[in-house]
């Protein structure tokens, strides 16, 4: 499905359904160098069983026109952005990596619009290595391959994924080389990079939501090691929030590696907590 958003053309993934305003409704937000497609299993299983998905392409990447975010808060500007488009007046958002942080100060904005919370493969801060932001601008094939060397634990993932036999690290290198390609005029591999290191209002987002919190934390994940989540965690804690955490035996990412395993934890997360 395309909206117009900030006067650009923007893809949202619905899980093969049409859109029902009339039903409750979660957005999912990738991370630097995805799209829509690695929440493929849990968008689709939402949207078979009574939600909306919006599994959205940022701006400026993949089917999404407009200018690739620069900044966390520019991202999160346009996910509300995104929901006005729709007529969407209340959602649940998900988000891995720098989406989680997207979809963290989105929600920190939103106050009740937001109805859950879902971070996904987060840390606070979210520093990268001056190497790699380096790379990412000057040799991007090559750090590619370095993120994806850190970011796996295992080369072939479970049924669920894509399909039996998916070599996952092969999947995700032609993702972010298709993603890459897809935007001639910036390398949003770069740019995602530098606006997750320079993203400076976690701690202060997570005290201002309104919303119950889901950390889906990977405890082999080298690149935002589940350790770095635990400021954030604390603080939407000592700030009285509804907290739950969920540790996987897995890298970084957690939607095609325990598929299964992340769709359950959202998916009862949003019925447990708030009953959407």
């Amino acid at each position: 499905m395309y909206l117009t958003v900030n006067s650009a053309q923007t893809y949202c993934y619905t899980g093969g359904k049409a859109f029902d305003v009339a039903k409750p409704t979660v957005v999912f937000i990738h991370g630097v160098l995805h799209d829509h497609s690695v929440w493929i299993l849990q968008s689709r299983y939402l949207a078979n069983h009574g939600y909306n998905v919006l599994a959205v392409d940022l701006p400026g990447h993949c089917r999404s026109a407009g200018e690739a975010p620069s900044s966390v808060e520019e991202a999160a500007d346009f996910i509300a952005a995104l929901l006005d488009a729709a007529g969407v007046p209340k959602a649940a958002l998900v988000g891995h990596s720098w989406g989680s942080l997207i979809a963290l100060e989105a929600a920190s904005q939103l106050k009740d619009r937001v109805t859950h919370l879902v971070l996904v493969g987060t840390a606070f801060p979210m520093k990268v290595s001056p190497v790699l932001i380096e790379t990412s601008l000057n040799e991007p094939l090559k750090a590619l391959h370095m993120v994806n060397v850190f970011s796996r634990s295992t080369l072939a993932a479970p049924p669920s994924a894509l399909g039996p036999g998916t070599w996952v690290f092969g999947a995700s290198m032609a993702l972010g080389k298709r993603v890459l390609a897809s935007n001639t005029a910036v390398n949003v591999f770069h740019r995602g990079f530098v606006a997750c290191d320079r993203y400076a209002n976690g701690e202060a987002a997570i005290g201002a939501i309104t919303c119950p919190v889901l950390f889906v934390l990977g405890t082999q994940d080298q690149m935002t090691a589940a350790k770095a989540a635990q400021p954030l965690i604390a603080k939407a804690k000592a700030s009285g929030k509804t907290v739950q955490v969920v540790n996987l035996p897995v890298g970084h990412h957690q939607m095609t590696e325990t598929p299964d395993e992340t769709l359950f934890a959202i998916r009862d997360f949003l019925k447990a907590v708030g009953n959407l």
